[in-house]
């Protein structure tokens, strides 16, 4: 089985252990030849060094707090929300904000330790409760507070990292079957595609196309006029694709227009999309496939007044 396909098999399995997926995956790192892949796979082994540095989908936000309180003559109210206007704002992100810097296999640890509880509570320092004590409730005094954050959300730590590995080897199968099995320093893909594949597929949000050593970065925000073809142009040209594919586009909506009454896809259009995927998948143009399908047919939704 080559590299590739064990990557596959093994992160598609309900209890992959997905520490060992990054080792096999900093394998293909150094095989590609991709530094940058191979530092996002140290990270996710190792964790991430501060909380400037940590990516977006290992953040969790908006933890809602809760304390117990006594007051006078030991009136005690238990599991009370605090809320965050409560607390200095200072300390709101510190407590608002979850920055999971950790190795990915404390997270799975934390998961599989955790599966049968709906949520997971993390103290606060105690420092913090003797500080904000007699600060959040009048007549009340803070005995103890902690989050409670969602299991799933860890869960959902790891299956954002194990989406990512997926289809990173997907398309870069797709471009090079065997781009596993080569050996150091062949280089089976050009740098440029690699770093393409690795800007949209692991960072994502955005599409990424490169330009020779350059990348351009395309917000998914699409907007195109309905029925007019300037807008889609405009669009389709900021993605670079050539003008003769342009062309085709236009010829292929007013042939489809003559043979169609209804304002959706024709064949043509269809035919037109499924080449322009092919492009992207035999690398004559630019950009990720799972991209290049999914800009287009947005596009093209909004050119015909359906819902994109």
């Amino acid at each position: 089985m080559s590299l590739l396909n064990e990557i596959q098999a093994d992160v598609t399995e309900a209890n992959a252990d997905i520490a060992a997926v990054l080792r096999k995956c900093k394998v293909l790192a150094v095989r590609l030849g991709s530094k940058d892949f191979q530092s996002w796979v140290d990270y996710e082994l190792n964790g991430y060094p501060s909380k400037n540095e940590t990516p977006d989908y290992r953040i969790i936000k908006h933890i809602p707090s809760y304390g117990h309180f006594v007051g006078i003559g030991w009136s005690q109210l238990k599991y009370h929300p605090i809320p965050i206007s409560a607390i200095p704002e200072e300390y709101r992100d510190a407590l608002a904000n979850l920055y999971l810097t950790e190795p990915i296999s404390y997270y799975s640890s934390l998961v599989a330790q955790c599966s049968s509880e709906p949520t997971i509570d993390l103290g606060w320092n105690p420092d913090l409760i003797a500080y904000l004590s007699d600060k959040i409730l009048s007549d009340f005094q803070l005995a103890s507070a902690w989050r409670s954050i969602s299991t799933s959300s860890f869960v959902a730590l790891l299956d954002t990292v194990k989406n990512r590995v997926l289809n990173f080897v997907l398309e870069i199968e797709a471009v090079a079957p065997n781009a596993g099995e080569t050996l150091q320093g062949e280089k089976p893909i050009p740098e440029e595609r690699v770093q393409q594949v690795f800007n949209t597929v692991i960072w994502g949000g955005s599409a990424q196309i490169a330009a020779g050593n350059q990348t351009i970065k395309h917000d998914t925000d699409i907007k195109i006029i309905q029925n007019d073809f300037d807008s889609l142009r405009r669009f389709l040209s900021s993605l670079e694709v050539g003008e003769d594919s342009i062309r085709e586009l236009r010829e292929a909506i007013q042939e489809d227009e003559k043979n169609q009454k209804e304002t959706a896809f024709g064949k043509r259009v269809q035919t037109w999309l499924g080449k322009m995927i092919s492009k992207a998948a035999d690398g004559s143009w630019r950009i990720a496939i799972t991209v290049a399908a999914n800009l287009l047919t947005r596009a093209l939704m909004q050119y015909y007044g359906l819902t994109a």
